[in-house]
């Protein structure tokens, strides 16, 4: 028997680890736990959680302009996923750390004015969330079992702590609102890979060294293996010494045709003049 779309998507979410929540339960988030274990962390109905990304799919379905949508992370697992959901249905994301006063103050320059937040967690993202609630606007969040729902209008139980997890909730929920667009059915199915909503490590994104050319025996021009050297190329002999004689070194022949010019004789020295001695009287009174 086929498993339907819903029980697809629960299984999904399990292998994910979207059911684990934390070891402390909010009095607001007990209506969607499904019990405990035995090490104290409580366990998250996933029906509840995919029940609850269908209802999000619809308030995002029912904005006209999708570039009202705004989605935020602070959480660096899942900015990766939020730019991948912005891209994919559409909508603006802002990722990192959330500027004070984009939602309230007209003057920055980053001044957005949303019709709905996506948030991925309330205790991080709490300055968007009371800033949503200064202009009116609708905010859905993934909330822990930890999480508090102050100014959150659609929780979305779910695990918002580890990156496989917020990936697929991501993943589903964008899937689920380009299928009520009517973009992607059963017919044309969405092919993206759910890995792309995956937070990656720095080092993973870099190219591994083993992915490296493989640089084995040197080979010749094509393909075959560099003749052996000959002893001519024996450059770590000691060279045998030049002889030379008395005609100078070999190559190297005396200059002709430039014989003395005629008519020249060598000058002789001259002699050294004799030096006369003066006595101070002939000088008279000038010294």
């Amino acid at each position: 028997m086929a498993l339907t779309q819903k029980e697809l998507d629960i299984q999904m979410l399990l292998a994910a680890g979207c059911h684990l929540g934390t070891k402390n339960c909010n009095y607001q988030m007990e209506r969607y736990v499904h019990g405990r274990r035995q090490d104290g962390i409580y366990v998250i109905n996933l029906e509840k959680t995919w029940e609850k990304l269908q209802m999000a799919a619809r308030i995002i379905v029912a904005i006209e302009n999708p570039q009202d949508v705004v989605v935020l992370s602070a959480r660096p697992y899942g900015q990766r996923a939020v730019f991948k959901f912005a891209q994919y249905i559409g909508a603006k994301s802002l990722a990192g750390r959330h500027t004070p006063g984009t939602f309230t103050n007209q003057i920055q320059k980053q001044f957005e004015e949303p019709r709905l937040l996506v948030l991925t967690d309330p205790r991080t993202d709490h300055q968007p969330i009371k800033e949503s609630a200064y202009m009116n606007i609708p905010a859905i969040a993934f909330c822990d079992t930890d999480s508090a729902l102050t100014h959150v209008d659609v929780a979305i139980p779910a695990n918002n702590k580890g990156k496989h997890s917020i990936g697929v909730l991501y993943y589903l929920l964008a899937r689920m609102v380009l299928q009520m667009r009517g973009t992607v059915s059963a017919a044309s199915p969405w092919d993206v890979m759910v890995d792309l909503f995956f937070y990656r490590e720095p080092e993973e994104t870099e190219k591994p060294a083993d992915e490296a050319a493989d640089f084995g025996a040197p080979t010749g021009e094509f393909g075959g293996a560099l003749p052996a050297p000959s002893a001519q190329d024996q450059w770590a002999a000691p060279a045998a010494p030049a002889e030379f004689g008395a005609a100078g070194a070999p190559g190297f022949e005396a200059a002709t045709g430039f014989e003395a010019a005629t008519g020249f004789e060598a000058a002789a020295a001259p002699a050294p003049e004799a030096v006369a001695y003066a006595a101070p009287e002939a000088f008279g009174d000038k010294f």
